[in-house]
């Protein structure tokens, strides 16, 4: 099972407005109808139930939206960029990656049909005809596109299952699982041979609940040994942990303290679940000769331990008649213990309000509207900067460039124009 993966996505890039004049014969008012362009396509994740997994997206690691289209004379208006969805399983996080040691949650998608957006479309640029004025009628400047966002974004998906069976390898819990409910796992004598989490359905009752197997831990698993590492982060959906134990192992209760250990080191949410636990493999002559041993170790500990036999099938019924007993006191209402992302803190500096500074000789404007501005081909230089002026003026900062100090003949930078004051 593929649950983790990062990918880069990066959503379409507005469309560039048009410089455009209307001219048709027998009309007598003519002027600029240049068009806007559309905007670019957003870059989308939804949860959707038929996915089971990230694997469509472990081959290919780059997704683009469509950019937006073009401007058109006529005040023509480009076509917005179509979306790009990805679709991913119920369950899933999805974080944007940082260069920090704390990734940012974009969202955790929880509900069929539930969607967010990793990447906006930019936004189209402007055409002429909204350049118009009482002192440039025919203005020959339009806005380019605004390119999308682009990021790299990581998907993790968590199953939803109301219970989980924990233990170390090989005491059972895919026989358990196969046993409970009409789920198939591979069962075989060796450790390991569940490499990655399943799903099972469990009637029992009235009421009915999904069982999640989670491959087996060992000592050292929060570390990253072994396979369970990779899964503990499904054990955070669950309700109730089911920790099966191997009854032939020569202390039952050392076992189960030593696996509570790894969930406590791997997230403190876990060791606060509700915990059901069972001992199996009763049906061995060895076992069921220290059943009542068994059980007075544990009630000494305080806790009290359900014996079973995931092979016969001896006390997997009333196992799972008391899980259900268990999930109805819990109750809907009840909230799910997950993690919780940290909140992290990144200090913005204050906006002193200055759009305007000096590098060497020339005066730089900062102006995201106003670099975006375009010239059309045959514009004289006066034509662009009598025109771009005007658009400096509207924007206040003409005033900011004379408080700054510029002097005619200074050179001024906008973007990727550049001229004399």
């Amino acid at each position: 099972m593929i649950d983790k993966l990062e990918i880069h996505v990066k959503a379409g890039d507005g469309g560039d407005g048009v410089i455009s004049f209307r001219r048709e014969k027998f009309v007598p008012y003519g002027g600029p109808d240049g068009g806007d362009g559309g905007n670019g396509g957003n870059v989308v994740v939804r949860a959707e139930s038929a996915v089971t997994d990230l694997r469509k997206y472990w081959y290919r690691k780059v997704y683009r939206a469509a950019n937006g289209k073009h401007g058109a004379g006529k005040k023509k208006r480009g076509r917005n960029g179509s979306d790009f969805v990805l679709t991913v399983p119920l369950g899933t996080l999805v974080t944007d990656k940082k260069a920090m040691p704390d990734n940012e949650l974009i969202a955790d998608l929880k509900e069929t049909g539930e969607e967010a957006i990793v990447a906006k479309g930019g936004r189209g640029g402007m055409g002429n005809a909204h350049f118009v004025s009482s002192t440039h009628q025919a203005p020959r400047i339009a806005q380019r596109g605004e390119p999308g966002e682009e990021r790299d974004i990581i998907l993790e998906m968590r199953l939803i299952a109301d219970v989980g069976i924990i233990g170390y390898p090989n005491v059972g819990k895919s026989t358990l699982l196969a046993r409970a409910s009409a789920a198939r796992p591979k069962i075989a004598s060796y450790p390991f041979t569940t490499i990655e989490p399943i799903l099972g359905a469990v009637e029992a009752g009235k009421q009915n609940f999904v069982l999640a197997e989670i491959p087996g831990l060992i000592e050292d698993a929060y570390l990253g040994r072994g396979l369970g590492h990779e899964f503990l982060r499904h054990c955070l959906r669950t309700k109730i942990l089911l920790h099966l134990i191997d009854g032939s192992h020569e202390s039952p209760v050392a076992d189960m303290v030593r696996v509570n250990n790894e969930l406590a080191l791997y997230d403190s949410a876990l060791a606060q679940k509700p915990q059901l636990v069972a001992v199996n493999k009763i049906d061995l002559p060895s076992v069921a000769a220290r059943q009542k041993e068994m059980e007075e170790l544990f009630q000494q500990a305080g806790i009290q331990v359900y014996l079973v036999s995931a092979e016969t099938g001896q006390g997997v019924g009333e196992l799972m008649t008391e899980v259900a007993e268990k999930l109805s006191q819990i109750g809907k209402g009840l909230a799910v213990l997950e993690e919780r992302p940290r909140k992290i803190f990144r200090p913005q500096p204050r906006d002193s309000g200055k759009r305007v500074r000096k590098e060497g000789e020339t005066f730089v404007i900062q102006a995201s509207e106003l670099e975006r501005i375009v010239a059309m081909r045959g514009v004289t230089e006066g034509e662009l900067r009598a025109q771009f002026k005007q658009q400096l003026s509207r924007a206040g900062l003409v005033r900011e460039l004379e408080k700054a100090g510029i002097k005619p003949g200074d050179r001024v930078r906008c973007g990727t124009l550049e001229w004399d004051w």
